[in-house]
Order: C-alpha cells, then structure tokens, then sequence
C-alpha cells in the first residue's frame, strides 16, 4: 500500500495542464508553446518508470486508473501509452494490460515530441465537423450533392484500391466543408486531415486500422449525405458526430487487435521452441 502511495505521489507530483510550466514547453520553429497533455502523460509515466516505481517486467494502471489520478480523458491516456509502446519502453498484451519492458526509450525511436495524437485530432474533428455539416445542410447546392453522391459511390465499391477510397473519404469531407462557402471552415477542416498524414503517431494508428480491415464507414457518409440532401441542420450534425465517434472506436479496437495479434505471434514463437526442444515435428503450414 505504501508503494502504490509513493507511485501516486511521484505521477500527482506537478500539475499537466499549467500553460506556463517551463518543463512542458517546447519549441516549434521559433515561437514556444506548451507541451501536447498526451506528451506530458508520456513524461511523467517514463519518470516514474525511470525513478524505478515501475520496474520492468510490472504492469502500470489501467487507462481508466491512470485517467482519474492524472485528471486526463482515457483517450490522452491511450496516446501517451503508444508514445511509450513506440519509444520500447512498454508492451500492450491482450487482457493483461501494459507493461514495462525497458527503463530507457530506445535511441533510434522517432521524436514525437510535436505530433498531434490520433484521438486528439478525431476530437476535433468531431466538434468542429458537426458544425460544419449542420451549416452545409442550409447552403449546399444540388451539384454538390451530386459530387458528394459520387464520392460516396467510390467509397462503397470494394473492387477499388484502398488507398482511392480513403481519398474519396477526405474529398467527401473536404466537399462538404466546400459547400458551406466559407474558406476558413475549409482551411481548418483540411488542416485536421492533414494531421492524419503528417503526424507520425497518427499514422501509425490509423494504418493499424486499415490492415485489420477497418475502412471508411459507408453507411455513416450515407446517412450524413441524406440529411444534407433534406436540408436537416440537427440530423447532419448528429450524423457527423454519430460517425466520428465510431472512428474513434474504430482506434481503440485497432490497438486492441495490435496487441493480441502480438500475443499470439509470441505464443507461436514459443511453441516451435519447445516443440523442437521435444523433437516434435510440426505440421506443414
């Protein structure tokens, strides 16, 4: 009880959302701006992995614990432990939990200090994407109706490449931002989906989600084209944020899928030791 005391001392030990603490500030160019909260989270579990509170071989809190003892969302927290996952600081085994295997990150790992995470940006998309579907359905036009129409067609045929149809998913978005008439709704929307591409914890997770055969949901861009076409604020707002918040458990089920798949690779592993250990003769694959 008195190490799970000090563990909670040491993460609880300074504030994560001070805007002037001078240890979470980094640079960006040449202005300084307050470190990302999810970077933050990052730190202080590798602190206090580093002061020894989590040795290697331990399991850390789950999500949920370490959302409540930083004050954090559980999606700051998930982003913060594939920041560590990818440093090689941790793994995430399936139905066990994190754990620690190295007190330092490896040196060739990327630095990631200035990534927007994943479950950062689909939040904001969320919020700003409903409104801006909900003020589309009142301006846009029957052509961009029908460009959106066409976009959605090469999204649902499954004989196109992968890759086509993900484009048809941000020309869907970007259209539809189009359609509002306004440049700034569009310069910010196409910032967000720009984040996907140049952030590598971004696209690391979201090409998690496509080799486990996540694609852009067809039946959500549907039912946010039909209250367009009804010229429905409320439903187009409603089908946007619905949409979004299944990309975002689409993330979650794309990590969980990464950490039995590695579970079961390492199962492999063992057995064909001990099976060549025993003289077993393994069957052909």
């Amino acid at each position: 009880m008195a190490d799970n005391s000090a563990r909670e001392a040491d993460i609880r030990s300074t504030p994560l959302r001070s805007e002037w603490d001078k240890e979470t500030l980094t640079a960006e160019g040449s202005k300084i701006v307050p470190e990302r909260l999810y970077m933050q989270v990052a730190r202080r579990l590798q602190q206090s992995i580093r002061l020894g509170h989590y040795p290697v071989n331990s399991r850390l809190p789950s999500e949920r614990e370490l959302a409540d003892l930083l004050g954090v969302s559980r999606p700051t927290v998930r982003e913060a432990i594939i920041v560590l996952e990818l440093r090689g600081v941790v793994e995430m085994r399936h139905s066990t939990g994190v754990y620690v295997i190295a007190a330092e990150p490896e040196t060739t790992t990327p630095d990631l200090t200035d990534n927007v995470g994943p479950f950062e940006v689909t939040e904001a998309r969320r919020l700003f994407e409903g409104e801006t579907a909900a003020l589309a359905a009142g301006t846009i036009s029957e052509a961009e109706l029908t460009e959106l129409e066409g976009l959605l067609s090469q999204m649902a045929d499954d004989g196109l490449d992968p890759t086509i149809r993900e484009r048809a998913d941000r020309d869907f978005h970007l259209t539809l931002a189009r359609s509002t008439h306004n440049e700034a709704i569009v310069s910010v929307v196409q910032s967000l989906w720009d984040k996907r591409y140049s952030s590598p914890l971004c696209v690391y997770l979201f090409s998690l989600a496509r080799q486990i055969g996540i694609q852009p949901p067809v039946d959500d861009h549907r039912r946010i084209l039909a209250a367009l076409r009804a010229h429905d604020p409320d439903g187009a707002r409603e089908a946007m944020q619905a949409h979004l918040t299944r990309v975002t458990e689409s993330l979650y089920r794309a990590t969980e899928h990464d950490a039995r798949e590695r579970a079961r690779l390492k199962m492999d592993e063992r057995r064909h030791v001990f099976a060549r250990r025993a003289g077993v003769a393994e069957p052909a694959e």
